[in-house]
């Protein structure tokens, strides 16, 4: 991969779990000038040092590259019904948002964790709990001047977005529109969510499947129509953040091509 596709990552993030950047994606990132998400998921978490996290920030920080922030989502429970486990799913949220000051973050993406089959029998509970994780974390984003967006994953409709970003009610949060995960969990496609999130869309992330699993496969290379959301991006001058989320640099060349082909990014307002 060149850098001929400069025009185009200068105007989007990339997916990088911190932990590669540490192993083995960093010189990728550096050379081809990709400005990265950087995930903050796995064990390793608990265990890096404020040093090794100051390291990759200033590194990127010199080489003039923006960066978003991802929140750790597996496993926790962040308006979940036992109180240990929420406990613990906020520790772990706090630390991440304590990076804030490090790395300056065009954004921070977060996950509801909100699965209906377990919560929506109780979800005024689920709010509660919910509101209490996540107000204090979005007051210290907000401090920071950092809007904070909230993923769609497991969700199968947009009800529960919904109702958190009504009740926070603070300028800096706001909705990210999955591609993939709309297609492989929700089945809805994209206009029912943003017929209820529009006025909160902030972020955009950016794979493809084929409606059965969440391959994150290049743009293109399953059945999201993008054209479709592009256009109603432009007609009603959104402008969000784009990032990218192949699972392989493989897949990240196949989405930069599609992108660079099809001037998909140029339906966006400038």
């Amino acid at each position: 991969m060149d850098n001929d596709y400069f025009n185009i990552t200068k105007r989007c993030f990339v997916n990088a779990p911190f932990d590669r950047l540490q192993q083995d994606l960093l010189g990728l990132f550096i050379d081809r000038r990709i400005q990265p998400e950087i995930g903050l998921e796995g064990e390793w978490f608990w265990d890096c040092s404020p040093g090794d996290f100051k390291k990759i920030a200033l590194i990127f920080q010199q080489q003039g590259l923006d960066c978003t922030l991802h929140a750790p989502f597996h496993d926790l429970a962040p308006g979940g019904f036992e109180k240990r486990i929420v406990a613990l799913s906020r520790e772990k949220l706090q630390r991440a948002f304590a990076l804030i000051p490090v790395f300056c973050p065009k954004a921070i993406v977060c996950h509801l964790g909100f699965e209906a089959n377990k919560h929506q029998a109780q979800f005024d509970r689920w709010l509660e709990t919910s509101l209490a994780t996540w107000q204090p974390l979005v007051d210290l984003a907000a401090s920071a001047g950092t809007p904070v967006h909230f993923e769609n994953t497991y969700e199968t409709d947009p009800m529960a977005h919904k109702r958190l970003l009504q009740a926070l009610d603070i300028e800096n949060v706001g909705f990210c529109l999955d591609t993939g995960h709309l297609m492989a969990f929700a089945g809805t496609g994209w206009r029912p969510w943003l017929e209820e999130l529009e006025p909160w869309l902030g972020q955009l992330h950016l794979h493809d499947n084929d409606g059965l699993t969440d391959a994150h496969r290049a743009l293109g290379a399953g059945s999201f129509d993008f054209f479709d959301l592009f256009q109603h991006l432009k007609k009603n001058n959104l402008h969000p953040l784009i990032t990218l989320e192949p699972h392989s640099e493989q897949d990240l060349l196949l989405s930069l091509q599609y992108l660079d082909t099809t001037g998909l990014l140029d339906l966006l307002p400038s």
